[in-house]
C-alpha cells in the first residue's frame, strides 16, 4: 500500500505493485492517477506491506523516503516483465523510491513477542522486541 499526500495535505492511501529492476524499486503508475499526481507535486511517501489477517504472524515491512521519476530509457526498459514496457510512454509514469528510512516488524505469536527493525541513514540499524499485545 502506497501513500502519498493530497493537495490539501491529507493522506492517500493506495494499492500499487512495486518491482525491482537492478538496485531500484520501482513503481509504475498511470500517468494520470492521482497517485502519480500526488508524487509529481510532492515526493514524500510511505509504502507498506499488505497484512492479510491479523493473527497471520506474518512480517511486516515499511518503507518511508522520496518518489523520484524515472527519465533513463534504458532502466524503464530493463524488467520486460513491467506493465509500462508494453505500452506507449505517455501513459505511465514510472517512480524509483528512494528510502530514507524503513521498519521491518517481526511476530513470534507463541511467544507473544514483537521485534521491530529500524534502519535511517542517520541512525543505521536499531531493533527492539517487546511483549504484545
Amino acid at each position: 500500500m502506497l501513500a502519498t499526500l493530497r493537495g490539501d495535505g491529507s493522506p492517500r492511501i493506495d494499492p500499487v505493485e512495486p518491482f525491482f529492476v537492478e538496485e531500484h524499486l520501482l513503481l509504475g503508475l498511470m500517468a494520470r492517477s492521482r497517485k502519480a499526481l500526488a508524487l509529481l507535486r510532492d515526493p514524500r511517501y510511505a509504502l507498506h506491506s499488505t497484512v492479510t489477517s491479523p493473527d497471520a504472524g506474518e512480517p511486516e515491512l515499511k518503507l518511508y523516503g522520496r518518489a523520484r521519476l524515472v527519465e533513463d530509457p534504458d532502466l524503464l526498459a530493463a524488467d520486460p516483465t513491467a506493465w509500462w514496457t508494453s505500452r506507449p510512454p505517455e501513459v505511465a509514469r514510472v517512480f524509483t523510491l528512494e528510502i530514507e528510512r524503513a521498519a521491518l516488524v517481526e511476530w513470534k505469536l507463541e511467544q507473544g513477542e514483537m521485534t521491530v527493525i529500524r534502519w535511517s541513514r542517520a541512525r543505521g540499524v536499531t531493533r527492539q522486541t517487546s511483549a504484545y499485545p
